[in-house]
């Protein structure tokens, strides 16, 4: 091998060595949970989830600042947090929890960002469930100092769909999304279309104006890393609204 090969190869692992440690970086955000009956997040949130346990999420869990939140397209990805440089509330050696993005913490400008506005624009803030809040700090805290970076997700099974609209509209919920946990495309095909791009609506709810009515359905999901999965003939002709399905996983 050439000079030239030896010192382009070394550069070319040298760039994805940097990309990989920025990936693993810890950043530096604030934390508070919100107090349910079960410790649990689980009512629906802005994601469009609905019954977190349902969906596999139950208490790790989390909704995330405006800044964090990015207009729903982190909806589904992957955070580990810890506690850090608070003695009287964090817990010893800075123990983390993996939580997925779920939901969006509004801001309150009536308040001051450090006292009762936390989430407002551009603070770096996730409002967890108590459950997983209280394996990082104790409960009595409001809020907390956390470093927190971006994981892949560790799932269970394939990817998800939920499938509803009405004859002339069809939206899909995708869940149980493995890799970085974000999807940016979708695309669904009938058997008697081609490959149609889907819009997002809100959260993880993606929609088209399309009548598949007696139609198996197949998917191609492209996640935020750019790697694309698709799953053939996924719900059979008779499916029903309301129904879930399961595709392949990343």
């Amino acid at each position: 091998m050439g000079l030239f090969h030896v010192t382009f190869l070394c550069l070319l692992l040298s760039n994805i060595g940097a990309i990989a440690a920025r990936q693993k970086e810890w950043k530096s955000a604030t934390a508070t949970y919100s107090k349910e009956t079960n410790g649990s997040i689980i009512t629906q949130g802005a994601c469009g989830y609905g019954d977190l346990h349902k969906k596999s999420y139950g208490k790790y869990s989390a909704g995330l600042s405006s800044i964090l939140f990015s207009r729903g397209s982190s909806c589904g990805g992957c955070f580990e947090l810890r506690c850090v440089d608070h003695i009287r509330w964090c817990l010893p050696g800075s123990p983390s929890v993996i939580i997925t993005a779920t939901d969006f913490c509004p801001p309150n400008y009536g308040l001051p960002s450090d006292y009762g506005g936390w989430c407002n624009f551009p603070q770096e803030h996730f409002e967890m469930s108590e459950a997983a809040f209280a394996e990082i700090a104790v409960r009595k805290a409001d809020i907390v100092p956390v470093q927190y970076r971006r994981v892949n997700c560790e799932r269970n099974g394939g990817l998800r769909y939920t499938v509803s609209g009405s004859s002339y509209y069809y939206q899909v919920l995708i869940t149980n999304v493995g890799l970085d946990g974000e999807v940016v495309a979708v695309k669904v095909k009938g058997s008697k279309t081609g490959w149609i791009p889907m819009a997002r609506n809100w959260g993880q709810n993606w929609q088209c104006n399309i009548n598949f009515g007696g139609q198996p359905l197949s998917f191609e999901v492209t996640s935020n890393s750019g790697r694309t999965v698709t799953s053939y003939n996924v719900a059979p002709a008779n499916w029903q609204f309301g129904q879930t399905f399961e595709g392949k996983q990343f």
